[in-house]
């Protein structure tokens, strides 16, 4: 497949600066309005502020006008055979309308069937059909909020029967074909090649440098059965030192990007995000100076 040409409105690199962010979640909510903590960005999942208005919405306008934000959704259920909720699209336009974030992303996964909706970010089946399939739904989505998103890999536990494509072939020609960007979570491609048996850096090293415009880190959890371990993308946890490493590889591939410490269960204090924040900004501090 061939690249089709740029059509959207926004740059694939917004003004989201090259340094660490964290979460906006709702225990830290009023200490970072409060003292408005040095750290480069935030990031805040879009489906918590689709009410019209009210003390959330109040949040965070206060916090946007203090840092640069990026909107995360977890609920558009991209790769579902359902049709893509028309609903969910608009309280998203609005949103995106009204914080101006510097990107927008969703994932390269699906949780609906038949309007039922699934607590999870389930993986696609990497075939030809599928990939056509997620090629329509992102040009869908970028032509109706009129500009470009990013996709993010998925953390995956099982495989399908019939796979025709290595993800990172998929997470390519989809970016090239829908003219998205991509989000590289690299605790994501750790757990997955952990699980399934891949190179993590083979995987990071063939994903188009041009496309990728934003990282994520966190933690995961190790699951053991009878003889076998499986790791879980729990995001409950610091960061390991595979992933640190693996994270300087990707920086290596990419160069230095905004780099969001998600932890969104088992939350801590503010000060040990902002304390793994300063981890992912020395790594990034690093490839500067050598770049320098």
């Amino acid at each position: 497949m061939s690249e089709v040409p740029s059509t959207h409105r926004t740059a694939l690199r917004g003004p989201v600066p090259a340094t660490a962010g964290i979460g906006l979640r709702a225990p830290h909510h009023d200490q970072i309005v409060r003292e408005r903590p040095p750290v480069g960005w935030l990031e805040v999942h879009s489906e918590n502020y689709f009410a019209d208005g009210g003390v959330q919405i109040d949040r965070l306008m206060r916090a946007r006008s203090d840092y640069p934000m990026s909107l995360h959704g977890v609920g558009l259920s991209l790769g579902s055979a359902d049709p893509l909720n028309r609903d969910h699209l608009g309280r998203l336009k609005r949103l995106v309308h009204r914080c101006q974030p510097a990107l927008v992303s969703e994932h390269c996964s699906w949780g609906s069937v038949q309007g039922t909706h699934l607590n999870d970010l389930l993986p696609l089946p990497l075939t030809e059909e599928a990939l056509l399939h997620m090629i329509g739904r992102v040009r869908e989505v970028q032509d109706f909020l009129g500009r470009r998103i990013l996709i993010e890999n998925p953390s995956s536990y099982l495989q399908f029967a019939g796979e025709q494509l290595t993800e990172w072939e998929f997470l390519g020609e989809l970016a090239a074909q829908s003219d998205c960007g991509l989000l590289v979570d690299v605790n994501n491609v750790y757990v997955s090649a952990r699980n399934h048996g891949f190179d993590a850096r083979r995987y990071l090293s063939a994903l188009p440098r041009k496309r990728v415009c934003e990282l994520h880190l966190a933690g995961h959890t190790a699951k053991h059965f009878e003889d076998c371990e499986i790791l879980i993308d729990t995001h409950s946890a610091p960061v390991c030192d595979a992933v640190w490493d693996l994270y300087e590889f990707a920086l290596d591939c990419f160069g230095p990007l905004p780099t969001l410490m998600e932890w969104d269960t088992d939350i801590p204090a503010l000060e040990v995000l902002l304390s793994e924040a300063a981890k992912a900004d020395r790594h990034l501090e690093r490839l500067n100076a050598l770049a320098a």
